[in-house]
């Protein structure tokens, strides 16, 4: 995979509804497939995402953004939810006139870019999702409950571990790539979270439980890609595969990983967004499990 394309980046404040929102894109030297849209998680901004531009930037445009209860972009009361958000998105990528798009979402994102699928199948070329469910978990639901309570106390490195433990597998589950250090580093992002943040944050735990994660119908048009690591434990594989029979997608698990497999294997993960938005063959990846295809009865 080259890492040599140029690189052009601009900032864009956005308004969808009254909601101040920031859009970031990046423009390589060729664009041989649609524009890819990078939704990630509750806890994450527009620049989470940024060592994998030089990844994709040989491929596409990407477009990175931080919607309304994230980052630098305007609070989101919670009874706005996934809806709303797949609209922002939409409105984005027509204002600054990208069209068709590739659309990746993980773990909460991966709600939204479903939900985009769903309500602007006219707007996605291909979807791809990480870390994803069919709904959420009772663990997951009393982690949300425990985490507000910390806050509430002001028990935020308590918070911090306790967010780690629920987002990672534990030690005896199976190796996982860089766990200490990812473990270290996903602990000093949680404890060093400003009061904005984690009120954004919170939030956001709590649009999962008053919202429904993933929805039937209607069907998506797009062909699509599921996945998850191997030993991921807050959306395990066998939800993704769930997922991906549900919506008559392909499934696979990424080897030696777990549900921050976009830290853990970033390189990897980096390498399956380029070969899916190309239409390349996925089957032998040497970091895959085998590929599962899931069709229409």
């Amino acid at each position: 995979m080259s890492h040599n394309t140029a690189i052009q980046t601009a900032e864009y404040e956005l308004d969808f509804q009254g909601f101040r929102f920031v859009a970031r894109t990046a423009t390589g030297d060729a664009s041989p497939t649609e524009p890819i849209v990078v939704l990630g998680g509750s806890s994450q901004d527009r620049l989470s995402w940024l060592r994998y531009e030089r990844w994709l930037l040989p491929h596409a445009t990407v477009l990175t953004l931080e919607l309304p209860g994230y980052g630098d972009a305007d609070p989101l009361p919670v009874e706005y939810g996934m809806d709303f958000l797949a609209d922002t998105v939409r409105h984005a990528a027509e204002t600054l006139s990208l069209g068709r798009v590739n659309v990746f979402g993980a773990c909460f994102g991966a709600s939204i870019a479903l939900r985009l699928a769903q309500r602007h199948p006219d707007q996605v070329a291909r979807l791809m999702l990480g870390g994803t469910a069919v709904e959420i978990s009772p663990e997951y639901a009393a982690a949300a409950g425990r985490w507000r309570r910390m806050v509430d106390d002001g028990l935020f490195e308590d918070m911090a571990q306790d967010m780690v433990g629920q987002f990672m597998a534990p030690p005896g589950n199976g190796f996982v790539r860089r766990r200490a250090a990812v473990a270290r580093l996903m602990g000093q992002r949680f404890a060093s979270l400003t009061e904005r943040e984690l009120a954004m944050d919170i939030t956001h735990h709590e649009r999962l439980l008053a919202h429904p994660w993933s929805l039937p119908q209607p069907a998506i048009t797009a062909p699509a890609l599921v996945f998850t690591g191997e030993h991921d434990t807050i959306t395990p594989p066998v939800v993704g595969r769930r997922v991906a029979e549900a919506l008559s997608a392909r499934f696979t698990t990424i080897k030696e990983s777990d549900h921050l497999v976009q830290i853990e294997r970033d390189t990897d993960l980096a390498d399956l967004m380029a070969r899916f938005f190309t239409d390349q063959p996925l089957d032998g990846l040497p970091y895959l499990n085998p590929v599962e295809h899931f069709v229409s009865a």
